[in-house]
């Protein structure tokens, strides 16, 4: 299962391949990930005012060493430098992590993607979301990378966040059994409220999966989809939901210190069809595009 050992390390995900000396020259303090990680992303949807025609295709760029090149390929320089939206790289709260998570694990410094829901954004609404652990020596703490802690506009501390159903940010496993067990509305958990299609059980159950993989290093695009996350999937409702039930309990537990659940999270993420991607995933892009994605090549180069 994966130790702290394997979390210092990169994942395919996060490795930086030739741009390794980025990432080192960033400071692993929080001030220092949140400049690098929005210096060089900035949100499709949040920013989409200054993007220039057909920078939104960058939200589909799967591995750090390609959201790194291309950003040097527009312009050549330090990540903890500001850059002008035309530089940057289009992405999402994904891209974002995967930045801070990518200068940790460069400087040898466990660190994971979560993923989840966040309740800060919006009064009354639960924006899917992805945030940052980093292993402090005695615990994993949970941060933001997107979120500047100086300004301190949400009113908690964004670099090292209260976990737990009902804190800022809730993992979709816990959302899930929480809605399971104790009824708890989901409505209002989604991409976004003008979205309807995109909220409610089925999006928060397919999240607990995207969970899993991301837990066992594998930080899939939030629009990547597998197994029983196809939308063509032919296993009945309840299967799912009883799949879903049982992952998101060991999810809950191996957060809680449960060596054995780690272990089983594991087993059943490496032996399940329904919740590894295997050699490739369909990339349903919020820009319309629809295309299967090929992940052995890129693995096995990355082993190699």
């Amino acid at each position: 299962m994966p130790d702290l050992a394997a979390y210092a390390a990169h994942s395919p995900f996060t490795d930086p391949g030739a741009h390794a000396a980025l990432l080192a020259a960033v400071g692993t303090d929080p001030a220092a990930l949140h400049l690098a990680a929005c210096s060089t992303v900035v949100h499709y949807r949040a920013g989409a005012e200054q993007l220039v025609p057909g920078q939104d295709a960058d939200i589909d760029l799967r591995w750090l060493s390609d959201i790194l090149g291309e950003a040097q390929e527009r312009l050549a320089g330090p990540l903890d430098v500001t850059r002008p939206t035309a530089q940057q790289i289009a992405g999402c709260c994904r891209d974002h992590t995967l930045v801070a998570i990518g200068v940790l694990r460069e400087h040898g410094v466990p660190a994971r993607s979560r993923v989840g829901f966040a309740g800060y954004f919006r009064a009354g609404f639960h924006h899917d979301h992805v945030v940052a652990e980093r292993w402090d020596g005695a615990r994993w703490v949970r941060f933001d990378a997107e979120l500047d802690m100086a300004e301190n506009w949400f009113g908690f501390d964004s670099h090292d966040m209260a976990t737990g159903l009902g804190a800022p940010f809730e993992t979709a496993a816990e959302v899930w059994l929480a809605h399971r067990r104790d009824g708890l509305d989901v409505s209002t958990y989604g991409v976004d409220p003008s979205m309807p299609e995109l909220c409610g059980p089925e999006f928060v159950r397919a999240y607990v999966v995207i969970e899993l993989a991301h837990r066992q290093r594998d930080e899939l695009l939030l629009w990547d989809v597998w197994g029983d996350t196809l939308p063509e999937t032919s296993t009945q409702s309840d299967e799912l939901d009883r799949l879903a039930d049982e992952v998101a309990e060991l999810l809950v537990a191996a957060d809680a210190g449960s060596s054995d659940a780690e272990a089983s999270l594991e087993e059943r993420y490496a032996s399940d069809p329904r919740l590894h991607p295997g050699g490739g995933v369909v990339t349903l892009s919020p820009t319309g595009r629809v295309g299967d994605a090929d992940l052995v090549e890129r693995v096995n180069r990355w082993r190699s």
